[in-house]
């Protein structure tokens, strides 16, 4: 083979590996949170926090969101892993390290549900972790569209919580701030990201 043939399939199993990666991370991530929503007739998106799910009394809610999120980082560790072997720059191995904190964070929260000393740390800390990566893409690729995408993304994701925080909001409850966040990650994932399965064709 040749050097040009190698690095084609070097490339084509890191597109394939953040396509099956990314997709499962967060249909593992973001179906888990529906399927407890749908095993849970008392939740409301205006009156409770996601992580309520994550202590329901039913262990099926429980088992569902916590599981989800568990898996859901795990597989988003070889996402980030993606990330960095795709990168070029020392900012997207930054971005790619960033990614990694949020995955195992975005774990923790299924490993620390609420009401442990760690879960709110750990909640916190990934919406920070998820902010900052789409901070961090969005300067280090601020001539595209895609950088700026991410930018604005992040824009969108404080200023919708500085929004809850002023008090402008549907109800008490945190679940629509953190679905926009969890969702906000989700269309980077998938589609922002300079590894992003929707943007980046995957050979067959």
């Amino acid at each position: 083979m040749t050097l040009a043939t190698d690095r084609a399939s070097v490339t084509n199993t890191r597109r394939r590996t953040a396509a099956a990666s990314g997709a499962g991370a967060m249909i593992a991530a973001l179906g888990g949170i529906a399927l407890a929503v749908a095993l849970a007739p008392w939740f409301s998106v205006t009156a409770n926090a996601l992580s309520d799910l994550g202590v329901a009394d039913r262990a099926a809610v429980a088992t569902a969101f916590n599981g989800g999120l568990l898996i859901g980082g795990a597989l988003a560790l070889a996402y980030a892993w993606t990330l960095w072997a795709a990168a070029g720059t020392l900012g997207g191995r930054l971005v790619a390290v960033e990614f990694g904190v949020a995955a195992l964070l975005m774990g923790g929260v299924g490993a620390f549900p609420s009401g442990t000393s760690l879960h709110f740390p750990v909640a916190l800390g990934f919406y920070l972790a998820l902010t900052l990566v789409l901070v961090t893409d969005g300067v280090v690729r601020r001539t595209t569209t895609a950088g700026r995408l991410a930018l604005a993304a992040a824009g969108v994701h404080v200023g919708q919580w500085w929004l809850w925080i002023a008090g402008v909001r549907f109800g008490p409850g945190l679940a629509i701030p953190e679905l926009a966040g969890a969702l906000l990650l989700a269309a980077w994932v998938l589609a922002g990201s300079p590894v992003a399965p929707l943007t980046n064709r995957v050979p067959r």
